[in-house]
């Protein structure tokens, strides 16, 4: 009875064993993708942008699919590589900016054009979700989730300037996310710095650029309002351009799903994911703006007769544009037309 006792019991112990062991697979994720961004980790871009999105789709397919979120390029590489990364499959999913790798999205780029975006993310983003088929050809290599803008750069000094006087921009050097906004950059008569934003901390407080083109959502993660005085706008809030952002996936990612998980991936990075990112974008402005006051900044509106000249500086750049993308077979001032179409007539509700 003793020994019959004993080996049931090791045999019970061992079904236990054997079911615990099932289980554990059973629950293990079929998908594990990784996630590669630039920012931190409290950037915008993770906490209201991809944390959110994860925990979305790892719920809707029950743990199916898993996400390793690596910000700060903690899976090695510069900025700019991110595009070729998630191309070349080293990281399953990136968030990057177009304008990081110049000439590789020429046809998203009027996103990005003086006079084309008006201010609002929101708007900039709809605007992009109802163009998809005009400039799907840029994203052939990879398998774009979402992309995006925010709400603009506006522009933000060190050292104040008398706008109310004889003010020239000669002579400085500013940071420009991007090959347009460094052509508004010259126009304005300044030296454009090309560079990604995480350097840009470092390189105000070094004296390596006078100011930036950034938006008032960055500057609380980079404590950009500890390294400026002064912040410009237009005479309604307009904004000196933008800058497009890419949430991409590797193809071959995304094709190793089976057609329910791809349909959580999709749901999951539409039309409402573009709105809700835009409003997001949109209402991170306002600390920025905050901490650029509470901390003895400045916020300036330049005046109409300023504001109309940057407007005509703004549209000598969009009429460039056109000329370099119509040399290359894009049709250009087709895909302004209708940028302008789309901005005006798919306003957020």
């Amino acid at each position: 009875m003793r020994f019959g006792t004993k080996l049931g019991a090791l045999a019970l112990s061992g079904m236990m064993a054997l079911a615990t062991t099932v289980g554990a697979k059973a629950a293990d994720p079929e998908f594990t993708f990784t996630i590669h961004h630039f920012l931190s980790p409290k950037a915008t871009t993770q906490t209201k942008m991809i944390e959110p999105w994860v925990k979305q789709i790892e719920e809707a397919s029950e743990g199916r699919i898993k996400f390793e979120i690596f910000p700060a390029m903690s899976m090695g590489g510069k900025p700019p590589e991110l595009y070729r990364q998630v191309r070349d499959g080293s990281a399953d999913i990136v968030w990057t900016v177009i304008g990081y790798t110049p000439g590789v999205f020429p046809r998203t780029e009027v996103f990005e054009l003086p006079s084309v975006h008006v201010g609002s993310a929101t708007q900039t983003n709809l605007a992009i979700q109802y163009s998809m088929d005009l400039i799907r050809d840029d994203f052939t290599d990879i398998h774009p989730l979402l992309v995006h803008a925010h709400a603009g750069n506006a522009l933000h000094l060190v050292e104040p300037l008398d706008l109310y006087g004889t003010t020239s921009f000669e002579g400085m050097k500013l940071r420009t996310p991007s090959r347009t906004g460094a052509w508004l950059i010259e126009a304005m008569g300044a030296e454009p710095v090309g560079m990604p934003v995480p350097a840009l901390p470092q390189a105000l407080a070094k004296g390596t650029v006078d100011g930036a083109f950034i938006p008032f959502e960055i500057v609380a993660p980079l404590k950009v309002h500890e390294l400026t005085r002064m912040s410009i706008e237009g005479r309604n809030k307009e904004r000196f351009g933008t800058s497009v952002f890419l949430y991409a996936m590797n193809k071959d990612s995304y094709a190793s799903l089976p057609d329910d998980l791809k349909k959580i991936v999709d749901d999951a990075s539409g039309r409402d994911f573009a709105v809700a990112m835009g409003k997001v974008w949109d209402e991170a402005e306002k600390t920025g703006k905050s901490l650029q006051y509470s901390s003895g900044g400045e916020i300036i509106r330049l005046d109409a007769e300023a504001t109309a000249n940057i407007a005509e500086m703004g549209e000598e750049i969009v009429k460039r544009w056109v000329k370099e993308v119509q040399a290359k077979d894009i049709p250009g001032n087709a895909i302004v037309r209708w940028a302008r179409s789309a901005m005006k007539n798919y306003k957020p509700e």
